[in-house]
Formats: structure tokens, sequence, C-alpha cells
């Protein structure tokens, strides 16, 4: 069964190399399609197949092809079994300093930068750009060492200057936090990923990483440009929107309980905030586009 909790997902590229290229020309398990993120950035294309494509608090569902850029520490689902005897699937994870924090540093990255910025909300590129950058994406596996990354610098070059895409999660749900703040930010998201459910108080969620709650309160903010109270309730609809989705026959007071809240009418108000729709009519729309 899939995971309704993001999980930690740690990544390690081959030795010697700053990228990590996978590709899949089978269906792969279900079990590896659950509920997670990872530090990395993720480039995934799928060059024929058919599913269900879930980040963050968005949900579709492809019957082609798609290329889409997660950002982050953005929760999304894996993207596994689905694929036709046709069908392959590339992804390529790398952090957004894969060269070096200088090198993302220079003026003629700045444009690659912005795209990392603006995957933070989650990316899906359009026909055109899939029949220009698919099949660079699959071909990559073809290359090592540096000309592997020439030819992915190409890839990057080519998406952070086209205006052929869409943006997923409009409200977006990725923790932003400088590199020294990592460890800490971590191990404030693996609590709300395991407590989310219940009440999770500031004096409790301070303690975790030894601060006072003022002090919580302030770096936490500056750290993800949220209050934890916004973070936790965006994990929570987010679950919510994934309970919604599935062919469960639970109420919507039942999911609203069930996600951690205690008050059906702070969860109708939270979640129409957050995804721009009341409850019962996202739980409509996905009903269509599953019919």
């Amino acid at each position: 069964m899939i995971s309704k909790k993001p999980t930690l997902k740690k990544l390690s590229p081959s030795f010697g190399s700053s990228l990590l290229v996978n590709q899949h020309i089978k269906k792969v398990d279900k079990n590896d399609a659950y509920w997670h993120f990872h530090p990395e950035l993720e480039l995934v294309y799928v060059n024929k197949g058919q599913g269900k494509t879930h980040i963050g608090n968005h949900l579709s569902y492809f019957n082609n092809s798609q290329l889409i850029l997660i950002g982050s520490n953005l929760p999304h689902n894996g993207f596994t079994d689905r694929l036709t005897a046709n069908g392959m699937e590339t992804t390529i994870h790398f952090k957004s300093d894969f060269l070096g924090k200088d090198f993302a540093d220079i003026p003629e990255m700045s444009s690659v930068m912005a795209l990392f910025h603006r995957a933070k909300k989650g990316i899906r590129f359009h026909v055109e750009t899939k029949k220009i950058i698919g099949p660079k994406i699959d071909n990559l596996t073809e290359y090592a060492g540096l000309e592997r990354v020439l030819k992915f610098l190409e890839i990057l070059n080519f998406l952070s200057h086209t205006d052929d895409y869409s943006l997923l999660n409009a409200d977006g749900f990725a923790f932003e936090a400088d590199a020294q703040d990592s460890a800490k930010i971590a191990t404030i998201i693996k609590h709300v990923n395991t407590n989310f459910q219940s009440h999770i108080s500031l004096d409790e969620i301070a303690d975790k990483v030894r601060m006072t709650v003022p002090a919580f309160c302030r770096y936490f903010k500056k750290a993800t440009g949220k209050t934890f109270t916004q973070v936790v309730n965006e994990y929570r609809v987010v679950h919510a929107t994934k309970l919604l989705s599935e062919e469960s026959q639970m109420s919507i007071t039942d999911i609203c309980f069930e996600c951690g809240f205690n008050n059906f009418s702070h969860f109708n108000k939270t979640f129409n905030e957050i995804t721009g729709k009341s409850a019962s009519n996202y739980r409509k729309e996905i009903k269509l586009i599953i019919e």
C-alpha cells in the first residue's frame, strides 16, 4: 500500500558523478511508488505511458507522455507502475549546486537558478518542449563523466528559457532553507511528517531543535517563508487531497479528522485557502478526471 505520509528519501549518485540518472523500461513494483520528498531536484520524462501525477497539492492524470521538474523537498508520489510495453521513464536527481556553490552563483547560471526556484511549485512542460528535450533526456545514459554533465546543462539551459510550461502547485509546498539549516529543518520535517495527524504544540517542536518558542518561530519563518502552523496545515491538506482522490468511501468529515483537523469549518476554510476550492468540489473534479 502506498504510504500516505511523505517520507524523506536519501539518494546517492554513482561514484564520481554529480547526477543520478535512472531509466525504467518496464513496470515497477507499486511498493516503490510512495509519498516522499528529497533535497534533490527531480527531472522526470515519461515518453509513453499513463497514470497519476501527484505533486504537493496537485493531482492529475496523464495518458501519453510527460516532462516534469520537481523542486527540492516537494512531496510527490514515485512515478512508477504505469509504463506501456513500448514506454520508458528517465529520472534525473541533482542538487541545485551540483556543480558547486560558486558555479551556481555565476551570472550565466541566473536563468537556470530561476528555473530551480520555479520548480519549488512543480513544473509541467508542454508538447513542443517534450518533443525537443524528451529524446535528449532519454539519451543521457549514453554519456558519462563531463560529457553527461555538459549534455545535462544544455537541457537545463533550454528549460530555463522556454515559456512552454505550467506550474502544478500554485500555492507551493516546499521547504526553503539554507544549506547550513538542512539538518535542523530535516528534524522539523521528520517530526511533522510523523505527527501531523495529531496536535503538535510549539513547545513540542521547539524542544526538538533545542530552541525557545519565540526563537523557533522567528527561525522557522525565516527558513521557510511560512509559519509553523501554515506548514502543518499544508501537510494536512495535501494528505486530505490524497484521501479525496482515492477510491474511498470516507466522508469529508471523517477525512477532516483523519488529517489532524479538530474543527470541520476550520478544515473547510484551510482547504479552500490552499487548493482554491472546497473539499467537496475537489472530490467531484477528481471523479470526473478518473471517469
